[in-house]
């Protein structure tokens, strides 16, 4: 992540702060906060949303859907997606993290002016790297000697935290009045009846203008605001951290019922499923059975009929050869006999295919089936 990966403490005590350390210095700071909380990459053009995340411009085009914001998925206000506010603050911490990465590299910053000697100096006013010689024409030929110049040895010892610390200054805040912002009109003074910055001669030639206070004073209290407004928060987050910890529990509450649910399907399924298959053998088994008793019953009612169809046969045969060949005699003696087979035969009936029992019947299968 550039600047903020390098960023690294101050040297341990007892160690010159004017000199290199011999070991390097330890990681103090997490500055993971500076990056686009969406792609987590540095970017000049971070956004600040009225949910308070920052994100790139790039992630904001991106977005989908518009008009959310894609951490908290709260209402971004701006119709195009893209919020009015820039933070300037995680921007301009970017640009002096990068300055500090320079003074800890291994071959150094390099003059900002000259571009060839290697950099003695640092000059927060100006954020220029200069060069002994390029130092002394700042101070005396450009008559900047009021500007705070920090030497580039005494920098590289400091942490990223102490860097950061030192290299804060406040920023000259021009006249809110239109054309003097342009004529460089520094602010000093701030109305709290139209909640603007203004120069002193605005301050003094307009009568509208009233209560006036000191810029930095003004500065101050919109910080502790801030901070007052924090600490009200901190104790209203308890109630809020108390409602997800508690909406966490219903959520495990509901995912362990779940699988309590899931596994109990699961046991019956298989339990029905074991029933299932006991009752396919045993009705595989009765079909068997049914099947088998069928073929038997079968079996002996075709024997019974082709018995009777033989002795039918038998006689047609044996009255056709009376006929053709018996003598009288013969007739007389065996004509009484004879009869009586014939009348035996028939008495018999064959059965009707309704009244006749079905053999092999499936009617219990069937039902013990539907029953399922």
């Amino acid at each position: 992540d550039g600047a903020a990966a390098s960023m690294e403490t101050a040297p341990q005590p007892g160690t010159a702060s004017c000199s290199t350390p011999s070991h390097p210095p330890t990681e103090e700071d997490d500055f993971q906060f500076i990056l686009c909380e969406r792609c987590r990459q540095e970017s000049p053009n971070l956004k600040l949303l009225t949910c308070l995340h920052t994100l790139c411009l790039s992630c904001l085009s991106e977005n989908k859907p518009i008009g959310q914001c894609p951490v908290c998925r709260t209402t971004i206000p701006q119709a195009n997606g893209i919020p009015n506010m820039d933070n300037v603050l995680f921007t301009n911490l970017q640009a002096r993290l990068k300055v500090y990465k320079k003074i800890r590299d291994s071959d150094g910053p390099s003059c900002s002016r000259c571009q060839r000697e290697a950099a003695a100096v640092w000059c927060s006013e100006c954020e220029e790297f200069l060069c002994t010689k390029c130092f002394e024409d700042h101070q005396w030929f450009f008559k900047k000697r009021s500007h705070e110049a920090r030497r580039v040895e005494d920098l590289r010892a400091e942490s990223a935290h102490q860097f950061l610390e030192d290299t804060r200054k406040p920023c000259n805040l021009f006249c809110s009045r239109p054309g003097h912002a342009d004529q460089g009109h520094i602010s000093s003074i701030y109305c709290k009846k139209c909640e603007k910055a203004l120069c002193c001669s605005c301050a003094l030639l307009d009568s509208h203008h009233a209560t006036f206070c000191d810029i930095r004073s003004e500065t101050q209290r919109r910080q502790e605001e801030l901070s007052t407004m924090n600490e009200l928060l901190k104790r209203k987050r308890s109630g809020f951290e108390a409602t997800y910890a508690a909406l966490q529990d219903e959520a495990a509450r509901l995912e362990e019922a779940q699988r309590e649910t899931r596994e109990l399907i699961q046991q019956r399924v298989e339990q029905l499923v074991r029933l299932i298959r006991q009752e396919e053998e045993e009705l595989l088994g009765l079909v068997e059975a049914r099947q088998e008793q069928g073929r038997r019953e079968l079996a002996r009612e075709l024997q019974d009929v082709e018995g009777v169809l033989r002795r039918m046969e038998a006689g047609e045969r044996l009255v056709e050869k009376m006929r053709l060949y018996a003598t009288d005699q013969e007739v007389m003696d065996m004509q009484p006999f004879i009869k009586g087979s014939l009348e035996e035969l028939e008495q018999l009936q064959p059965l009707p295919a309704g009244n006749r029992a079905q053999p092999g019947d499936l009617a219990e299968c069937r039902a013990r089936l539907q029953a399922l």
